[in-house]
């Protein structure tokens, strides 16, 4: 399984360009039998799941269920996962709360600990309120389980928190 995360904020225009380098990335690093996994959710998901199709690797989509029933998405997660759930392969239902930050960290690691490879769209930033994509990536190497990260000029967040700063 290659786990797809990253950023939530990714512009519109950012998102059209990652589809052809993810799909280029997932053919990389799969191997026979691989699948791309997902959390359902608007923006990456979606841009994940399109190149998982473009790539010819089955999706598997994550979504939020309570008491072993599907969650209420919101409206843009709501009509992003229907997109997902057509392009998918297979369906997991996962105990959270889509509407709760520290759920969806939890939610994120327990994708990456059912996954050989991390595929993370990640600028560098640190973690923050809004943002546990550096978090997910520390877990993810913690648990030694291979990460890739992919970032390239062009790419924009609307998110204006600065990046860190390079080391002198």
């Amino acid at each position: 399984m290659i786990a797809v995360v990253g950023h939530a904020d990714l512009t519109p225009q950012t998102l059209k360009l990652l589809e052809a380098e993810l799909s280029d990335r997932l053919q990389r690093l799969a191997q026979p039998g691989s699948m791309v996994l997902v959390r359902a959710g608007c923006g990456l998901p979606v841009a994940a799941g399109r190149a998982a199709r473009r790539a010819r690797l089955p999706l598997v989509v994550v979504l939020p269920s309570q008491d072993a029933v599907p969650a209420l998405l919101s409206g843009r997660d709501q009509a992003a996962a229907g997109e997902l759930l057509f392009l998918a392969a297979h369906v997991r239902l996962l105990s959270y709360d889509p509407a709760d930050r520290d759920a969806c960290v939890s939610a994120d690691e327990r994708l990456v600990c059912s996954s050989s490879q991390l595929l993370a769209v990640w600028d560098g930033s640190p973690a923050h309120d809004q943002d546990a994509t550096a978090d997910v990536i520390a877990y993810a190497h913690g648990r030694r389980i291979a990460t890739e990260t992919l970032w390239a000029p062009g790419y924009a967040r609307y998110s204006t928190l600065p990046l860190p700063e390079e080391p002198s």
